[in-house]
């Protein structure tokens, strides 16, 4: 499907990112489980949280690791789906699976030092956002796609703000910020108006926006750096873009922008609805409280005396 035939067994699963997000998770399983008696101030994590973050993990592969990552060097609407799992829908599961005793000396180090502003809710939520968008931007993105190690740094960057922005609305933690559930609604709101203009831009654009998936000799020299082939020989074999993908460039770039921007509204809609009614349940249980009895009143003529 998709010529991805044509790609052997390391280009397809990543076998030493596999190892790299599997020795992660046998730590965070031993850390959170069998090993954690050994660790001063740890308690018990539910399974259901232990989960999360395994799911987590498997989202950051299936987006950075398996089959779909080079496909999103053939592409842009398999790009545009690799990065919505990897930092719309992972950061949060990774979180919800991190306890309070994990969070708070790591949290804590960075409250401490000169970077303690990154955790400043208003800060978490421009910076992702406004990085996000600048990477999309044509020129940008063309030249991170076909620079190896700038899109390894590029990547890296933009995975830890994403971690920093989905921070004030997802970790369990609420040490190092103080946002009511209405706030949490209007940050997750405000979120997903912030990366609007880059999705429309994408989507309403009639015309191809990026080389990586229109010029074959800028879309060899991407793919290069995801097989063991140079872009003379990738061009020789496969001609261009063209041979993986169905889609005229302009087609392939708008379905990009449409799974973009639903998959962010779908995950969004997801985390209010879960903001609420935990704000709900909240409220409920506080009017469902017993009143506190009435204070006896003191018998006429004050206290016995002896």
């Amino acid at each position: 499907m998709f010529g991805l035939e044509h790609f052997g067994f390391r280009e397809l699963w990543s076998p030493l990112f596999f190892l790299f997000l599997a020795a992660v998770g046998i730590v965070y399983w031993g850390v959170t489980g069998p090993w954690r008696e050994r660790i001063p101030g740890s308690e018990p994590v539910r399974p259901i949280r232990r989960v999360s973050f395994l799911f987590g993990l498997f989202l950051i592969y299936l987006a950075q690791g398996g089959p779909l990552d080079l496909l999103g060097h053939l592409m842009f609407s398999a790009h545009m789906l690799s990065m919505s799992i990897a930092f719309l829908m992972a950061p949060p599961f990774l979180w919800k699976g991190l306890p309070d005793w994990i969070i708070h000396p790591v949290m804590g180090r960075i409250h401490r030092s000169p970077f303690r502003f990154l955790m400043k809710p208003l800060v978490t939520l421009f910076l992702f956002n406004m990085l996000f968008s600048l990477y999309h931007i044509p020129l940008v993105h063309d030249t991170v796609m076909t620079n190896y190690w700038l899109h390894t740094l590029v990547y890296i960057v933009l995975y830890a703000s994403a971690m920093l922005m989905w921070w004030p609305i997802a970790a369990p933690s609420q040490a190092y910020h103080n946002l009511t559930s209405f706030r949490k609604m209007a940050y997750v709101f405000v979120a997903g108006a912030l990366l609007t203009p880059a999705c429309a831009l994408i989507i309403f654009a009639g015309v191809p926006l990026y080389a990586t998936y229109n010029d074959p000799a800028v879309w060899a020299r991407a793919l290069g750096y995801c097989v063991p082939k140079s872009a003379e020989a990738i061009l020789r074999e496969f001609g261009g873009p063209g041979f993986f993908n169905p889609m005229t460039p302009v087609h392939d770039q708008q379905l990009g922008g449409v799974i973009m921007k639903l998959t962010q509204e779908i995950m969004y809609a997801g985390i209010l609805f879960n903001i609420f009614f935990r704000w709900y349940r909240s409220e409920r249980q506080q009017e469902e409280l017993p009143d506190e009895p009435p204070v006896p009143l003191m018998p006429e003529g004050g206290l016995n005396r002896a």
